[in-house]
């Protein structure tokens, strides 16, 4: 990690083509002016699907990419092998870590080996629409209600929430058409948290917050309201379950090989349980966005928070 961090030259990458490239802007010039009010002298934005990026990348003499990215290109491993290729040391994780995360059913199978709970689902590939047999199999293996989702896509956008067996066939489409694999998960009901995890070595869980939206689940337009509306820091839970849901955010962050940060979110069942759902591996980066308002709780400002995110990249 270097001593004098803001002088070095940074590059903040947004945009791209996915569903999320205007969130991805909003988090990038937010970010941007939290540098500059860290210290850092020379902090240039650039949007991933201009024509010339790749030239502009390589010939800006960058110290360092902080990737503010959503999505496909940005979350799923491909700008982090671009900058692995040119040498630029980047914020969050790396292109396996990413990967990973960013496919739901992987990470799911990774969550299953190292122990932590998860919801019984199935996976079809989007290019085979399921047989009216096979969506009956599903109900009746899983029961209802459901949750049909595309598994490499983020956000909740490609998201339904099924209570009735006529409704699976076009759910499944729906989500068939964001991404190559559906994923079709039992709905564990109870409260939604979400656990931020911050570090590269000895990783530490930061205050968790529960998602208290009024809504059937935490929805593209719910996300990106207002962070009082919905988030209670820290999340009113049994000091069990508390520290239960943060070892296991931290488990999850280390078994995906994540570094920098990350953000699990997990329902807590019936039973006090943590059931994990995914593992974002890079946190919106706007004022709404849950990361930095947890940081902000456990007394990191938002400027601090993004330079710590850039030693953490030179820490690597």
């Amino acid at each position: 990690m270097t001593n004098d961090v803001t002088r070095k030259k940074v590059v903040v990458l947004a945009g791209g083509w996915s569903d999320e490239r205007d969130v991805s802007f909003n988090s990038a010039r937010e970010v941007e002016a939290a540098l500059k009010e860290a210290g850092f002298t020379s902090v240039d934005l650039l949007d991933i699907a201009e024509e010339d990026f790749v030239v502009r990348l390589h010939q800006g003499n960058y110290d360092v990419a902080f990737v503010a990215l959503h999505g496909e290109y940005g979350e799923d491993g491909c700008i982090q092998g671009l900058l692995e290729v040119l040498h630029i040391p980047y914020t969050f994780s790396g292109v396996m870590a990413s990967s990973m995360a960013m496919s739901k059913d992987v990470a799911k199978r990774v969550y299953e080996r190292v122990g932590l709970p998860v919801a019984p689902g199935v996976v079809f590939d989007a290019t085979h629409e399921p047989t009216a047999a096979e969506l009956d199999k599903t109900v009746e293996q899983l029961g209802l209600p459901l949750f049909v989702k595309p598994a490499g896509n983020g956000s909740s956008f490609g998201v339904t929430r099924v209570v009735k067996r006529e409704a699976l066939d076009e759910a499944v489409r729906v989500a068939a058409k964001a991404g190559d694999r559906v994923l079709v998960e039992s709905a564990v009901e109870g409260r939604e948290i979400t656990v931020p995890v911050l570090g590269n070595k000895n990783p530490k869980a930061l205050p968790i917050i529960e998602i208290d939206t009024g809504a059937e689940f935490y929805d593209v337009t719910v996300k990106y309201e207002p962070a009082e509306l919905h988030h209670r820091i820290p999340a009113p839970l049994e000091a069990d379950v508390y520290s239960k849901a943060q070892e296991y955010a931290i488990l999850a962050h280390e078994a995906l090989g994540c570094r920098g940060c990350s953000r699990s979110d997990f329902i807590i069942n019936e039973e006090g349980v943590p059931v994990i759902l995914e593992t974002n591996t890079i946190p919106g980066m706007t004022s709404a966005s849950l990361l930095p308002d947890s940081a902000r709780h456990d007394g990191i400002a938002f400027p601090e928070l993004c330079k710590r995110f850039v030693e953490l990249a030179f820490e690597r």
